[in-house]
């Protein structure tokens, strides 16, 4: 059930020039919130963003009511987040679209760059399924990396960067885990395209269900403006609305 709340800044931390955590937190609680799920912000105080910003959600905390957003600065919208104080209010719609499921005994979560926030709240959700997911996380270099700690004890977590100063220097599909990748039931990854369709080349080639989660341009959040559609074999559809999840065997020329 979709909601419009505000949110009060709790925390908001800078790792670097481009990239920021942020952690929200409503005064009321948290609707139930799916893995791979993504809200809807409303920018305060400026007229260059009249449209809500979609941002994944990192994390969840229902006993604090508070979500987490890992986010890189890319236009006026995220610029003005990153500049936020503790105390300020957001205005979120959330939870918005499809988002993963957990019918995996033995998942593979790949994330890459700002990929990887949405696979931190999938990874808690199986490891309280009692299950402990192996995790495979890419980025151009270590700082795209900060992520990695929210795995720590809920997964086994494997590394690589394309500079080789964190984990091994490769990308993704060339990390020696792949050469595994038949021990695992299921794939779930998020992060570029380019990357997600390598990732679902393989899934494909190995007979591996894939479940890929876009991040198509959305403005509205709930499929009026059909900014974010993408072609499937049922026809186009709506990315913030059937997705951002689907399954690659219900994409169109996705991994060709």
């Amino acid at each position: 059930m979709k909601r419009i709340a505000d949110f009060k800044v709790v925390s908001i931390h800078h790792i670097c020039d481009e990239l920021f955590e942020i952690e929200v937190q409503c005064v009321e609680k948290l609707e139930h919130i799916e893995p791979g799920q993504f809200v809807n912000v409303m920018i305060p105080d400026t007229r260059q963003t009249f449209l809500r910003r979609p941002i994944s959600i990192c994390d969840v905390d229902v006993e604090n009511n508070t979500l987490r957003f890992y986010i890189r600065k890319v236009g006026n919208g995220t610029g003005k987040m990153s500049n936020m104080q503790t105390g300020d209010s957001l205005n979120i719609v959330y939870p918005l679209g499809k988002g993963f499921d957990t019918d995996s005994q033995r998942p593979l979560l790949i994330g890459g760059g700002c990929g990887i926030a949405p696979l931190v709240y999938l990874a808690k959700n199986f490891y309280a399924k009692g299950i402990k997911p192996a995790v495979l996380l890419g980025g151009k270099s270590a700082r795209f990396l900060t992520l990695k700690t929210y795995f720590n004890g809920i997964a086994d977590v494997y590394l690589c960067t394309d500079d080789g100063s964190e984990g091994e220097k490769a990308m993704v599909t060339q990390h020696s885990l792949m050469k595994k990748v038949r021990d695992f039931d299921k794939i779930y990854t998020c992060g570029p395209q380019v990357m997600m369709k390598a990732v679902a080349k393989v899934a494909i080639e190995q007979n591996i269900p894939c479940m890929v989660s876009l991040e198509n341009t959305m403005a509205c959040g709930v499929g009026a403006c059909l900014c974010c559609v993408t072609k499937t074999r049922e026809g186009h559809k709506c990315v913030c609305t059937e997705g951002p999840v689907f399954n690659v065997m219900d994409l169109e020329n996705f991994a060709d």
